[in-house]
């Protein structure tokens, strides 16, 4: 391919047709199913469902105001994702963490996530791009009251957002449960970062959106390379340091 060509491909997003991508309505965040499902996974995420608990469908109901189908979809799709466990008669129960299969899938999201920065660089909407540069709108007020659904809540958005810019729906599909995944570890093993350090890690999630503003696929791909650097040592540390078993002291800062 001529650089004459790949210089034609960072000047405008291509447009895929439409049989060839399908932007997730089942993701949509207007709607209920999705938001019942946003909530139960931010629980599991943050430890208000504890790893090994049981999960009764009528009293998530009660907790989430919401229908019985929604719940039981939630559930399937968090199934799907590794999250929680489905047993006939025995019932649904969060995951435990296990931090092989957190190694595992750190190392697959630092194989997928930065190729689908690069793809965003090239495919990403202007409508794309304004979801990731207000994915942390808020953010400073929540650093500062230690908000740390709303901070995990944004950052979740923020790279699910990347995943779909991407315009690979199959890559997409992977990415974010690697990236829920990860998440949860995070949150279970790590200290409380100061204010200063959450700062300049939102940064560097914005820095990635300059990159794919600018159509560079090569500097968008670097970028997320290094926000995912740091959170890589810190799960090499946990799996392979003494002792080996995560901590369960919750961090607010983001993967």
């Amino acid at each position: 391919m001529s650089s004459e060509h790949l210089n034609d491909r960072r000047k405008a997003p291509r447009r895929a047709g439409s049989g060839e991508w399908t932007a997730f309505p089942e993701w949509s965040p207007d709607l209920l199913k999705s938001q019942v499902y946003e909530q139960i996974l931010l629980d599991v995420i943050l430890g208000e469902l504890a790893p090994g608990s049981r999960l009764d469908e009528q009293d998530l109901t009660r907790r989430y105001n919401a229908g019985l189908a929604g719940v039981r979809e939630a559930l399937g799709r968090l199934a799907l994702e590794g999250l929680v466990i489905r047993r006939a008669r025995a019932g649904t129960t969060v995951s435990p963490l296990d931090l092989l299969e957190v190694r595992q899938a750190v190392e697959a999201r630092r194989l997928i996530e930065p190729h689908c920065a690069a793809l965003a660089a090239l495919n990403a909407t202007a409508d794309d791009i304004s979801r990731l540069r207000g994915a942390f709108d808020g953010a400073a007020e929540a650093i500062r009251e230690r908000d740390a659904r709303v901070l995990v809540g944004m950052d979740q958005r923020f790279h699910a957002a990347i995943a779909r810019a991407s315009r690979n729906a199959t890559l997409a599909r992977i990415l974010i449960p690697l990236q829920h995944k990860a998440t949860r570890f995070w949150v279970y093993s790590m200290g409380v970062d100061t204010e200063a350090e959450r700062e300049a890690e939102i940064a560097g999630h914005l820095a990635i959106v300059d990159c794919i503003a600018m159509r560079d696929p090569e500097r968008a791909h670097a970028a997320v390379l290094r926000t995912l650097g740091e959170f890589s040592d810190d799960v090499r540390r946990a799996v392979n340091g003494p002792g080996g078993d995560a901590a369960v002291s919750p961090r607010l800062s983001l993967a």
